[in-house]
């Protein structure tokens, strides 16, 4: 898996500045405190998500974040794509979609039986990245959140 990199705690440093650029470009709001102590955990192993860099290991070009949850309908274990971010000078190369494909068979392999996203529904580009990657929309269903 040379474009795909399982991040761990001495990653933070590479990896930080790379979600900050992402929730700035999204309008986040976010801080870089709130952002370091949100990546800590699964930098450290915690069994709720796992996050991998993109890119060459010294100098990654962008991160995927994925949590993990159960899922009765699919039989077991699922991933939630959190966040994806690849930086804006290096998109439109097939390096999302590689990394992407690359990461989906790991976990697959790993007994991981579905991996959901969100997209946004006005971005044809990014729906064409996900549909290349084998993702499909479920015509039937919205996702809901009630944020604490």
């Amino acid at each position: 898996m040379k474009s795909v990199h399982l991040a761990g705690p001495g990653d933070t440093n590479k990896l930080v500045p790379l979600v900050v650029a992402f929730h700035e470009e999204k309008g986040f709001g976010s801080t870089e405190d709130l952002i370091h102590d949100a990546v800590m955990p699964l930098l450290e192993g915690s069994p709720h998500g796992a996050i991998w860099l993109i890119g060459p290991r010294i100098a990654p070009v962008g991160y995927i974040c994925v949590s993990f949850g159960w899922s009765l309908e699919l039989g077991g274990l699922d991933g939630m794509v959190d966040e994806f971010y690849i930086r804006k000078a290096v998109r439109g190369r097939g390096m999302g979609t590689e990394a992407l494909i690359t990461l989906m068979k790991a976990l697959q392999s790993s007994g991981v039986r579905a991996l959901s996203l969100e997209v946004d529904r006005q971005n044809a580009r990014v729906q064409g990245l996900y549909q290349r990657a084998g993702f499909d929309l479920r015509a039937d269903y919205a996702l809901m959140t009630h944020v604490f």
